[in-house]
């Protein structure tokens, strides 16, 4: 509705001076041209398209200048045809009539039609062959562009601008910085062109160098200038320069202007001046979408996620429609909280809006389910996409492998290649840890030999860590430190750290020591690599090196991190330690979890003391593994959610063997399904089975 207002401006009813025969069709003979174009445009900006027609045929000889005005109302409402049957009727065709087709046809995406007019019409002006540079490059055909620009026998400044701005849009920034220094003569958009091309390529810093120029020739900044000027200053951080532009803009009354404002809240949001940009938001009162997504996205950008769904909030109240950018950020936030209650709610308006088929709210919604616990949710919210790009396919491959669903990830790749979608860095990366995750060590076999035969531009570190990941997990030791060994680039820590902890899985002290002191070269005052050796070591029962790896911390004033998990209930975060009672549903706590001892012990289980890694007796050690913090969050939960609704639980370390035992039964016992994001993958803990198949 806001977006209709926009378009037909304040008429809700006739404007006083359209003649009411007129608007009522009687008589037409009487009315100057001025009233016809008037009433056009008044049906037109309402979109009553047929009125307007029926207008235009009764018009005693319309002049060439109401069907332009006809043509132009068809095209900007995508009827395409009806604008092309009006133009072959028209008797005399202007160049203005000609490029106003022109423009239709590439506004409506039919670039072959706008070509073959173009290829048709007899006299091209330089307006005609700016229009179709503009058209080429849009539709990403460059080559076509630059060789109309250059055949084109007069160039204006508005030609110049175009080709430098579809040259920074295709990541062509040096062509566009040739074109600009070679330009006879340039405006403020020449300049403004080139400012935020740069920015948007990455070159935030030659961009304000480049803004300094522009102002050393005299030029004068428009408000777009210095909203690229803002962003470019909120790219590489400089809070100085950024507060003399605010100073400027205070002192020329653009500080109000929709697109500079929000350049302000994201510059100071960036820079950590979330109070800053919370002031600019509260000079005056917006309507603006993109000022209140601005507001948004920097609470989030500085992990205030409550404070920007409380925005979120606010912003619907105040009758602002979100649009793209706006759920994408509200839907970042619920990841940050985990609050995927939240995440349902901005969905349902979503839906409500007509948005749910939109790709990028699509990926958003995929990517908050995904990181939430509820991998199916996602892939329904797939599935309604209607045209998926590269980053969907992604989204839920790389979601569906962080559940385990192997299977799911390996048939999801294959639609994805039938659908003619190519393949990045990304989907390789998620095929991977998918085949880790699943045990599949053939598929992770062919699928690195083909990145590193086919795609060995696309292979990164990221995809030899996953490939060490699936031989250390199938007990491929040996072999996956010779892979670290022979890599062509240096292996980072995050490599050997893998290789550490399939050693840690498999017992391997040998390799684990060699895996640890190529770690702790490389990152010296990783207390992961020391815990991961210390835990060998005391799994082995060598409790003296235990002790020289505890002193060794100690003297490196290295601090192990703490095992930490929590549930998030009602959009609030319970958070528990192994064996605390800080919680004021302590004591409840603690009963469930008797209770629970006493039902697990019926089920057979018995607790698994090598995961008890202190040298402590064995009652001490069974206790400490009962009151692990990923079973006082279950408990938790099982006290204060309703009896069979699913439990969903994070912990920021990996979830240890004998909890993971535990918990198939308590789900079991519990007639509930238990979801546990670990440091690495999600577990879905259903009538005493795990989807991960006991395989992490």
């Amino acid at each position: 509705m806001s977006t209709f207002r926009a378009i037909s401006g304040n008429f809700k009813s006739p404007p006083k001076f359209l003649s009411k025969r007129l608007m009522g069709f009687t008589d037409y003979s009487k009315q100057s041209t001025t009233s016809y174009k008037l009433s056009l445009h008044y049906h037109i900006r309402n979109q009553r398209l047929d009125l307007a027609r029926t207008l235009l045929e009764n018009i005693p000889s319309p002049s060439t200048q109401l069907y332009t005005i006809m043509i132009a109302g068809y095209t900007q409402n995508h009827r395409l045809n009806d604008a092309l049957n009006l133009f072959n009727r028209m008797p005399v065709r202007d160049a203005v009539s000609w490029n106003s087709m022109l423009k239709g046809c590439l506004d409506c995406g039919d670039l072959a039609m706008a070509t073959k007019l173009f290829d048709e019409m007899p006299k091209k002006n330089v307006v005609s062959r700016t229009t179709m540079v503009n058209g080429y490059l849009r539709f990403g055909a460059v080559d076509k562009a630059e060789r109309l620009f250059y055949n084109m026998p007069v160039r204006d400044v508005a030609a110049w601008n175009s080709m430098i701005y579809g040259y920074c849009c295709h990541g062509r920034v040096e062509d566009a910085l040739r074109l600009f220094e070679e330009m006879p003569g340039r405006n403020v958009i020449s300049w403004t062109t080139m400012i935020g091309g740069m920015d948007n390529n990455g070159k935030s810093n030659e961009s304000l160098f480049l803004f300094q120029k522009m102002l050393a020739s005299g030029i004068v900044p428009t408000a777009s200038t210095f909203s690229c000027v803002l962003t470019a200053c909120a790219n590489v951080l400089d809070l100085y320069i950024g507060m003399q532009i605010h100073g400027c803009v205070i002192r020329i009354g653009c500080c109000f202007d929709e697109f500079i404002c929000a350049s302000l809240i994201t510059f100071y949001a960036n820079c950590k001046r979330i109070e800053d940009a919370c002031k600019v938001f509260n000079e005056k009162l917006h309507t603006s979408v993109v000022v209140w997504t601005a507001l948004l996205t920097g609470n989030g950008v500085n992990h205030k996620h409550g404070e920007a769904l409380k925005i979120f909030a606010d912003m619907i109240n105040m009758g602002v429609f979100p649009n793209q950018s706006t759920f994408t950020s509200a839907l970042n936030s619920c990841c940050g909280l985990e609050a995927v209650d939240q995440g349902k709610e901005i969905h349902t308006v979503v839906i409500k809006l007509g948005l749910d088929d939109d790709v990028f709210v699509g990926n958003s919604l995929i990517a908050m389910y995904s990181e939430c616990g509820n991998v199916k949710d996602a892939l329904v919210v797939f599935s309604k996409i209607g045209e998926k790009n590269v980053v969907s396919w992604n989204s839920m491959i790389v979601g569906s492998a962080q559940h385990g669903c192997g299977q799911w990830t390996l048939t999801l790749f294959s639609q994805m290649i039938r659908a003619g979608v190519n393949p990045d860095e990304f989907t390789f990366t998620g095929l991977l840890s998918a085949c880790s995750h699943s045990g599949l060590l053939q598929k992770g076999r062919c699928f690195f030999e083909y990145i590193s035969r086919y795609k060995s531009n696309d292979m990164k570190l990221q995809h030899y860590a996953c490939m060490v990941d699936i031989l250390g997990r199938c007990g491929k030791l040996e072999e996956a430190e010779e892979l670290i060994r022979n890599m062509p680039m240096e292996a980072n820590s995050l490599i050997w750290l893998a290789l550490l902890s399939a050693c840690r899985m498999h017992s391997n002290l040998d390799v684990a020591e060699r895996a640890a002191k190529c770690l702790l070269d490389l990152q010296p005052h990783c207390s992961a690599a020391y815990v991961l050796l210390s835990n060998l070591y005391a799994s082995a029962g060598q409790w003296n090196d235990v002790a020289r790896m505890r002193v060794k911390m100690k003297q490196g004033g290295i601090v192990k991190q703490p095992g930490c998990s929590w549930v998030t209930l009602r959009g609030t975060r319970h958070e528990f330690r192994s064996g605390d009672r800080l919680h004021p549903l302590s004591k409840k706590i603690y009963q469930k979890l008797e209770w629970l001892g006493g039902q697990l012990k019926e089920f057979g289980y018995t607790p698994d003391q090598s995961f008890s890694l202190h040298d402590v007796e064995d009652e001490q050690k069974e206790e400490m593994l009962s009151y692990h913090s990923e079973r006082l969050a279950i408990a938790f939960a099982l006290v204060n959610t309703a009896e069979g609704s699913p439990i969903t639980v994070m912990k920021n370390l990996r979830v240890c063997g004998d909890c993971h035992s535990a918990i198939k039964l308590i789900a079991k016992i519990v007639g509930r399904e238990i979801v546990v994001r670990d440091s690495n993958r999600f577990h879905h803990f259903r009538n005493g089975i795990c989807s991960c198949g006991d395989y992490w």
